[in-house]
């Protein structure tokens, strides 16, 4: 059983004011995240904080400006972070926040570090202008840098003793991961064209005449590019049936933020569906009254008693 990192009376300051450090990270640079987490208990929360914490930073360093060399370089120090977390070799008065905090973190649960070092082969794929012929050589990068991120917060959440079919969680944490990232991808198809890349896959972008990219705010001559989106929306929609089934696996709290984040991002998704080209215009984004009522939703467990219907229907 983890300990819980609020009711223990030995967490220094040093360490809580790293775990400080990585929330402020997390409210600043991941709206949607931040909202997801607050629902969860003080030890869990802060967990996932420090996971977002160095989850960003390798993201960073993937987006940033520097030449590719420098980039490898710097995510092969991060790597070499990772291995000193993991041999117990950072110590509170580390000088970096996020190590220490999720030095601290991974002594409390049982998070598998080694999805960090599959979000770092993630970004290299980026930083190397990978792009992706199929479906399935897209969906090895969606989980390196997504599907991982899943596993990584199972370790926090846990499953609830006596969970069924708790052996497959998770399999459901990686592949709502994949249906995240997917959302993403969709959402930020035109902010990626202007970075110069592309995520979609090759096969799917000629089969509706998208082959030439998005440059602008409209799509390519002659091409079906609202045909192309709602092929993406009922795949990441197959995904999100497929890994809410974790739900009912969790404990409510860990559900409810579960609930919430990928309730976002479905929102995201039904706004796409109706509207595809706006995602060539700007972000796709909801309102905080709509966060609002999907955290509320998450809360009441519906999602969770909708999913163990079905799974029981299902099995009828």
């Amino acid at each position: 059983m983890s300990r819980a990192v609020g009711s223990d009376p030995g967490v220094s300051a040093s360490v809580l004011a790293a775990y400080s450090y990585c929330e402020a990270v997390t409210g600043q640079q991941a709206r949607n995240f931040a909202y997801g987490i607050r629902l969860l208990p003080t030890p869990k929360r802060r967990a996932m904080s420090a996971l977002y914490a160095l989850s960003r930073r390798v993201d960073d360093i993937g987006d940033g400006g520097l030449a590719p060399e420098i980039k490898t370089a710097r995510l092969d120090d991060t790597r070499a972070l990772l291995a000193r977390i993991r041999a117990g070799e950072v110590h509170e008065d580390d000088t970096d926040p996020v190590a220490v905090a999720l030095a601290h973190a991974a002594t409390h649960f049982p998070i598998p570090m080694d999805g960090l070092d599959e979000l770092i082969d993630g970004v290299l794929m980026d930083v190397g202008g990978g792009t992706y012929e199929t479906w399935e050589d897209l969906k090895v990068y969606c989980r390196c840098v997504a599907g991982a991120i899943g596993r990584l917060s199972l370790g926090v959440f846990g499953t609830e003793r006596g969970a069924l079919h708790a052996e497959r969680a998770p399999e459901y944490a990686d592949t709502l991961g994949l249906a995240l990232q997917l959302t993403n991808i969709l959402r930020d198809v035109r902010e990626d064209a202007q970075d110069g890349r592309t995520y979609l896959p090759s096969d799917d972008l000629a089969k509706f005449g998208c082959a030439a990219g998005f440059a602008g705010s409209e799509p390519p001559a002659g091409s079906d590019f609202a045909g192309l989106v709602h092929f993406e929306v009922r795949r990441a929609r197959a995904l999100f049936a497929e890994g809410y089934r974790l739900l009912p696996m969790l404990d409510r709290r860990s559900g409810a933020c579960v609930a919430a984040m990928a309730g976002i991002y479905r929102r995201l998704l039904d706004r796409i569906e109706r509207d595809p080209e706006a995602v060539l215009r700007g972000r796709v984004s909801l309102p905080g009254r709509e966060k609002a009522y999907v955290a509320v939703r998450g809360l009441s467990g519906l999602d969770a008693r909708s999913v163990s219907r079905q799974t029981v229907w299902r099995r009828a």
